[in-house]
């Protein structure tokens, strides 16, 4: 490429020297510097559009602050609100070009915001991009503001929709299961421990097992909801809150508390706050601790959908694509697959969550941005898994219940609910000669003279067996 077809460009300057910038880029002189230091994974935090809207709505309340407190004239304000909401809106997304990982604790994020609300509002101003006696990316954008401050709140608000993400995704789920819990809820099985066969139960119990325990980690997301709405604004460098107008602070929570629709308080430790990362660890914890559950249903889908022939076959998962290239009619579970694989990411990642926590010195954690792309990700991942999960397949499970039904009463299992009329020691023996073959465990128990064939088949009834007569929560609602 010659000079003559280079893009043209604008020079810019900080405190490092003179930089050139494409002419028409929102962004300026520090993002480019970022662009050029840090090219490691190839994810803009453009493409989380959540971290983006929140950056844009903590501006958006920086400047309402600032103008309440005269810090802003009319016409700077005006523009620079105007560019703020259209940075919440996602009009600007393709300018946030810095990479997800990059060192500095998130300045360079926090510089892309400023640069790109700072040009878009001296374009609406009519004014050409890098005329920053007009409006300043640091002294007007950034005004009682630091990185420090700026990118954990956005981190936190990001993370707070994350989780609503989240928790809406777990209950559609956990919903599903129960929904088939019902449909299912007579049909008998054997139940399982340690993969052998142990007492009888029902598809039923089996599947609502998994909605009751989806459900539970409602209550844990939204406990960490509430802790991410704890943010360090205000703090500024260190949480002294230097450069910041004192009343600052009291006015930059409550205007984003209102644009946000959030219920954000100001952390009651501001130098605390901004050096703890300790809420990242928690909401990390809540993940690992849901995946790790969905991937151990998962693990439960493919057994008991094994086979169809050689295996359990207890459930029939729906076929949603050809699973070989050389065994022709063969049919995986590819969606229990991929769900297993997102929550090995994320077990993964929240190590990566802990030690980055661990790793923050004296007044600040430098490595937020590793923590803030991986959860992120981490939510987004799960929460699209868990929508697959159940639309591409908890939705469409069937049973054979004559199939079920015929091997669950023919299982020496049977032999556990002997035990009250003919002791531990008497049973076992029914139960060994049923698996030896010489007869089913009724007829065994019938054979020994001390069992009336009327007690002994209301004992044996599915419902008996599976305890269905006793009330219990309805797994169809969220009780």
């Amino acid at each position: 490429m010659t000079t003559l077809d280079a893009p043209p460009t604008r020079t810019e300057h900080d405190s490092l020297g003179a930089f050139e910038v494409p002419a028409t880029a929102y962004w300026g002189v520090h993002t480019a510097r970022a662009l050029r230091n840090f090219p490691i994974s190839g994810t803009t935090v453009g493409t989380h559009r959540s971290l983006v809207a929140a950056l844009g709505a903590v501006k958006l309340a920086a400047a309402r602050a600032n103008h309440d407190l005269g810090l802003l004239d009319d016409r700077r304000y005006d523009a620079i609100a105007a560019a703020a909401q259209e940075v919440r809106d996602g009009a600007l997304d393709d300018q946030f070009v810095v990479d997800v990982i990059q060192g500095g604790a998130g300045t360079s994020t926090n510089m892309n915001a400023n640069e790109v609300v700072a040009n878009r509002a001296l374009e609406i101003l009519g004014l050409p991009f890098g005329s920053y006696d007009e409006i300043h990316p640091l002294d007007h954008v950034n005004r009682c503001q630091s990185t420090n401050d700026v990118y954990p709140t956005a981190v936190r608000l990001a993370l707070v929709g994350a989780i609503d993400r989240l928790a809406e995704a777990t209950a559609a789920l956990a919903d599903s299961f129960a929904r088939k819990a019902a449909e299912f809820r007579a049909v008998p099985k054997i139940g399982r421990t340690q993969l052998q066969d142990a007492v009888p139960m029902t598809v039923g119990q089996e599947l609502g097992a998994f909605a009751t325990t989806l459900r539970e980690e409602l209550a844990r997301l939204a406990d960490s909801r509430m802790l991410l709405c704890e943010i360090n604004l205000g703090a500024t460098a260190i949480g002294t809150g230097i450069t910041a107008h004192p009343d600052y602070r009291r006015l930059a929570v409550q205007h984003l508390a209102e644009i946000t629709g959030l219920p954000v308080i100001g952390a009651g430790d501001l130098v605390e706050a901004t050096s703890d990362t300790g809420a990242f660890v928690q909401v990390s914890s809540v993940l690992k601790r849901i995946v790790v559950k969905a991937s151990k249903i998962c693990n439960d889908l493919r057994l008991l959908s094994s086979g169809p022939q050689a295996g359990l076959g207890e459930l029939r998962l729906p076929a949603r694509q050809a699973g070989s290239s050389i065994m022709p009619g063969k049919v995986n579970p590819v969606i229990p697959e991929m769900v297993n694989q997102v929550a090995f990411w994320v077990i993964g990642n929240d190590l990566t969550v802990t030690m980055a926590a661990e790793g923050g010195q004296l007044q600040l954690n430098a490595f937020e941005p590793v923590m803030g792309h991986g959860l992120l990700q981490g939510f987004g991942w799960t929460a699209a898994a868990f929508d697959s999960l159940r639309e591409m397949c908890v939705d469409g499970i069937t049973v054979d219940a004559a199939a079920l039904a015929a091997a669950a009463a023919t299982n020496a299992g049977l032999a556990t609910a002997l035990t009250p009329l003919l002791g531990y020691a008497r049973s076992a023996e029914i139960a060994k000669a049923a698996l030896s073959g010489e007869g089913a465990v009724r007829d065994l128990a019938l054979a020994t003279g001390v069992i009336d064939p009327v007690v002994l088949d209301a004992l044996l009834r599915p419902e008996t067996l599976a305890n269905l007569d006793v009330p219990g929560p309805n797994v169809a609602t969220r009780e």
